[in-house]
C-alpha cells in the first residue's frame, strides 16, 4: 500500500518518528543497504516530470508559456521549444483560452476539467486546469479514438451503485459493496478498502473484490510506514491518484526549474504527476502494473483508502476519474453518516443514563463520581476512572498501586483543554517515553476537561491490548529484496507475518468521545445550576445581613435612650427622696446596675456589628511593637493579677489593620489576666510561629467541649461576676476580626495547663 505522495514539510502526526524508528532498526540490524529515510524526505511533488500519456503547460499571468513537458511534440503536435515564451492562445485559440479562464473562475474548487479542440491540429483533449506557484497549469490528455465517455450514460450505473451503498448498515458492508462496484466500474483486477487505525496508525484491509487467480488480502494489516505522513496529508488534499503504467517513461518538464527560482514546478495538485521510483519498485514487486487510489475522508481527516490495482497498464479518462472521485466523495459521506448515526444512537441511549447521573450529582464532584462509578463504566468501557481536581489525583476505580506512577506522567502530556473539551490517545507511549514503562496498565486515555485552564479533569483509562494481527510484511522490516531490487516490498511470497501488537489499547471511538462530551455538559449544567442557586442564596444572605445590621444599629440606638432615662430616673429618686427604706434603696440600686449592664451589652453589640463594615487598612506591623502598644491598655490588669508578659522577638511581622490587631491583642491579654491561675507564677507569652500568632497563657484553661461555645457572642463559661465579670464578647470580637482578615482562629491547650489562642493573618 506504499504511496508516492508529497514528502516534504514537518510530521505533525508522529508517523515520521515511526519511520525513523524503523529506519534505525534496519540500519542497526544491517539487514539491507537501503536507507528508509530517503523515502520520508524525497520531494516527490517536485520531481519535475509527468506521466507521458499527457502533456503539461504552465502559463504566467500574461498568458505566456513558461514551462512545457518534453513530450508536447507527440501529444500536442508542437515542440516544447516552439511553445516556451509564446502566448498559450496561439495553441488553444481564443475560445480555448476563454474556456480555461471560465474553468478557473468556476466554483468547483482548486481544479477543473474542460474539453478543448486545438485549432491547428483539430485534436480533441480533456484538459485539467489548476493553479500552482502563481501560474496557470494545463494538463492535456488526448481523448480516445473510440466514442467519448458520456457522464449521462455512466450516471445511471453510478446512481445504482450509490443506491446500493445506502442500503448497507455497517461500515464493512458499505465498503464491501463499494469495492465491488468500483471494480465493476473501472475494470481493475483488485480493489480493496483500507482503513487506518488512527491518523498515524497502520491499516487493515476490511473489504476486497479480486479477480480469480490473485491471492486475497482481506484481513491483512499493512505497516504505518507504507504511507508516510506527507502522503496522508496530500491524500486529504486530493481525492484521487492514478498511475496508468508503472513502466511509463517520464516526460520531464522544461525548463527543470521555474524562471528566477531554483525549484521545479510544484505538482502537488497534478493529475499527471510522475511517480517515485521507490513506489514503482513497490508496485512491480507485488505484480501491479497500474493503480488508482481514492481517499476516504471523515471530518477532513484521512479515514482510509480505496486502492485499485491492475495487472496490466490501464488508462482512465479524466471524466472516468472524475466519476470515481465523485464516488469516493459520496462513499465518504455515507461512511460518515453511518458513524454519525451510530454516534447519535449512542448519544440517545446514554442520555437516559446521564439523566439518572445528573440527578445524583452534587457540588462534591469527587463524591458524585465515586458513587456513580458503575454508571460511568456503563457509559464508557474502561479499566479505571480517575479524577484530578486542584492538582490532586483520585483513582475512583482501579488499582492505585498500578496506575499512580503512570498517571503522573499522563498529566504531563494532556494538552490545555477548555471546559467540556475531550482529548484521547490510544497509544500514550507515542506521546512520551516516560509513559512506555506503564503501557501494560495505562496504554490509552480519554480525558474530559471539567474547567478551562485549571487542569481539573476526569479520565477513563484502558490497559494494553495484546492483539494478534496478520501482517502483509514484518512491520519492523518493511525493506526486503524484491525481484527488481531492494525496495519497499509488502509481500515476498504467499506467506504472511503474524505478530502481537503491544502498547495499544482498544481504540476510543467517536461514540466514546460523544458520550464523554455529553457527560461534560451534564456536569456543566449541574455546576451552573449550583452557581445560580449559590448566587441566589448569597443575595438572600446579603439582604439578611444588611437587614440584621440595620436592625442591630437601630435597636441599639433606640434602646440606649430609654436605658439612660431609667438610669437617670433611679438616680434622681435616690437623690430627691429622703425617707426611702433599705429595701427600696436596694431595688433602685439593682435597677441602676441592670440598666448599666444593658448599656454595656448594647455597646458590645454595636461594636460587634460595626466590625463587619468598613475596609481594613492593612500594613506590615512588627508584632513586638503591636504587643507593647496593647500593653498600654491591658498592662494595669496584668500587673494587678501579677501576670508577667513574654514579648515576641523583634523583626517578626504580620500583615494587618493596626487598630484591629491592637483590639485583638488587648482582648487576649486582658483575658489572660482575668482567667489567671490562683497560684503563681502567672505568665502570658505572645510569639510568631510560621504564619500564625500564638497567645499562650498558663491560666485556668478552657475545656475542649466548651471552646466552640466560648467564641460565640455573650456566651460566658462562668458566673456573671466571676473572674472580674464581663459580657462574654471578647473572644467573639477577636474571632470576628480574624475572620475579617481572612484568617482562622483556634483554641488549644497550653502544655502544663492554660489556653493557647492561635490565629492567622494571611496576606
Amino acid at each position: 500500500m506504499h504511496d508516492d505522495q508529497e514528502r516534504s514539510g514537518t510530521d505533525e502526526s508522529g508517523l515520521g518518528a515511526e519511520w525513523a524508528r524503523v529506519a534505525q532498526a534496519e540500519a542497526e540490524a544491517g539487514a539491507t543497504s537501503f536507507d528508509l529515510t530517503v523515502c520520508l524526505t524525497e520531494p516527490i511533488h517536485l520531481l519535475g516530470g509527468i506521466q507521458s500519456h499527457g502533456a503539461l503547460l504552465a502559463v504566467d499571468g500574461s498568458g505566456v508559456v513558461e514551462v512545457a513537458s518534453a513530450n508536447t511534440t507527440s501529444v500536442l503536435g508542437v515542440a516544447p521549444e516552439a511553445l516556451l515564451g509564446t502566448p498559450v492562445e496561439a495553441l488553444v485559440g481564443a475560445e480555448g483560452l476563454a474556456a480555461v479562464r471560465a474553468t478557473l473562475e468556476a466554483p468547483t474548487g482548486d481544479r477543473g476539467l474542460t474539453g478543448l479542440v486545438l485549432p491547428a491540429s483539430g485534436g480533441h483533449f480533456d484538459v485539467t486546469v489548476y493553479r500552482a506557484d502563481g501560474r496557470t497549469v494545463l494538463e492535456f490528455e488526448p481523448r480516445p479514438a473510440q466514442e467519448a465517455f458520456r457522464f449521462s450514460q455512466f450516471f445511471p450505473r453510478l446512481r445504482a451503485s450509490l443506491t446500493k451503498l445506502q442500503r448497507e448498515r455497517t461500515v464493512v458492508d458499505v465498503c464491501a459493496s463499494a469495492v465491488a462496484e468500483i471494480r465493476a466500474l473501472t475494470g481493475y483486477d483488485r480493489v480493496v478498502a483500507y482503513r487506518f487505525e488512527g491518523q498515524a496508525g497502520p491499516g487493515e484491509v476490511i473489504a476486497e473484490s479480486v479477480a480469480d487467480g490473485l491471492e486475497p488480502w482481506l484481513g491483512l494489516w499493512f505497516p504505518a510506514t507504507d504511507i508516510p505522513p506527507q502522503a496522508r496529508r496530500l491524500y486529504e488534499r486530493n481525492w484521487i491518484r492514478v498511475i496508468h503504467d508503472v513502466d511509463d517513461a517520464t516526460a520531464t518538464l522544461l525548463p527543470r526549474v521555474l524562471p528566477g527560482t531554483s525549484a521545479p514546478l510544484d505538482l502537488s495538485d497534478s493529475s499527471l504527476r510522475t511517480v517515485s521510483s521507490f513506489h514503482l519498485e513497490y508496485l512491480r514487486n507485488i505484480g501491479v502494473a497500474s493503480s488508482m487510489s481514492v481517499s476516504l475522508l471523515h471530518s477532513g481527516s484521512l479515514w482510509g483508502l480505496i486502492a485499485c490495482h491492475g495487472v496490466a497498464p490501464r488508462r482512465l479518462d479524466p471524466e472516468v476519474r472524475s466519476a470515481c472521485e465523485f464516488f469516493g466523495v459520496t462513499l465518504s459521506l455515507q461512511l460518515a453518516a453511518l458513524e454519525e448515526a451510530q454516534t447519535s444512537r449512542a448519544r440517545h441511549d446514554t442520555r437516559t443514563a446521564l439523566s439518572r447521573l445528573v440527578t445524583e450529582l452534587s457540588t462534591d464532584i469527587t463524591q458524585s463520581v465515586s458513587t456513580s462509578v458503575d454508571l460511568l463504566h456503563e457509559l464508557i468501557d474502561a479499566s479505571a476512572v480517575v479524577l484530578r481536581l486542584e492538582g490532586v489525583t483520585t483513582i475512583v476505580s482501579g488499582d492505585p498501586e498500578l496506575l499512580l506512577p503512570g498517571l503522573h506522567a499522563l498529566w504531563e502530556v494532556v494538552p490545555a483543554l477548555d471546559a467540556g473539551e475531550v482529548w484521547s490517545a490510544d497509544t500514550l507511549s507515542a506521546h512520551s517515553d516516560s509513559l512506555a514503562p506503564h503501557a501494560e496498565h495505562l496504554s490509552g486515555a480519554l480525558v474530559l476537561s471539567l474547567a478551562s485552564g485549571t487542569g481539573d479533569l476526569i479520565a477513563w483509562v484502558r490497559p494494553e491490548r495484546r492483539a494478534s494481527r496478520t501482517w502483509a510484511t514484518d512491520p519492523d522490516k518493511p525493506v526486503q529484496l524484491g525481484e527488481r531490487g531492494e525496495r519497499l516490498t509488502p509481500r515476498g511470497s504467499s506467506a504472511v507475518y503474524r505478530a502481537v501488537t503491544r502498547g495499544h489499547c482498544v481504540p476510543w471511538t467517536a461514540t466514546d468521545e460523544a458520550v464523554a462530551s455529553e457527560f461534560g455538559r451534564a456536569v456543566s449544567t449541574m455546576v451552573l445550576r449550583h452557581h445560580a442557586r449559590l448566587a441566589s442564596l448569597n443575595d438572600e444572605l446579603s439582604r439578611a445581613n444588611r437587614d440584621l445590621d440595620t436592625y442591630a444599629h437601630v435597636a441599639a440606638h433606640e434602646l440606649k435612650e430609654p436605658l439612660r432615662g431609667i438610669f437617670n430616673s433611679t438616680a434622681f429618686i435616690r437623690e430627691d427622696a429622703t425617707d426611702l427604706d433599705p429595701t427600696t434603696v436596694r431595688r433602685l440600686d439593682t435597677v441602676q446596675r441592670l440598666a448599666q449592664r444593658m448599656d454595656e451589652l448594647i455597646n458590645s453589640l454595636l461594636h460587634f456589628a460595626q466590625l463587619g463594615h468598613g475596609s481594613l487598612r492593612r500594613s506590615e506591623i512588627d508584632l513586638r511593637d503591636a504587643v507593647l502598644a496593647a500593653l498600654e491598655v491591658a498592662g494595669p490588669r496584668l500587673t494587678e493579677r501579677e501576670v508577667s508578659v513574654v514579648l515576641p522577638e523583634p523583626g517578626r511581622y504580620v500583615w494587618a489593620d493596626a487598630d484591629r490587631l491592637s483590639e485583638v491583642l488587648v482582648n487576649l491579654l486582658v483575658n489572660a489576666a482575668k482567667y489567671a491561675r490562683a497560684d503563681g507564677p502567672r505568665v502570658v507569652e505572645v510569639l510568631a510561629v510560621g504564619d500564625a500568632v500564638h497567645v499562650r497563657d498558663n491560666g485556668i484553661g478552657i475545656a475542649p467541649e466548651h471552646r466552640t461555645e466560648a467564641l460565640r457572642l455573650f456566651r460566658r463559661l462562668h458566673k456573671r461576676d466571676a473572674h472580674g465579670g464581663g459580657h462574654g464578647a471578647g473572644l467573639a470580637i477577636v474571632h470576628r476580626i480574624v475572620e475579617r482578615h481572612g484568617g482562622e482562629l483556634s483554641l488549644l491547650d497550653t502544655p502544663g495547663g492554660g489556653t493557647t489562642v492561635v490565629f492567622t493573618l494571611p496576606r
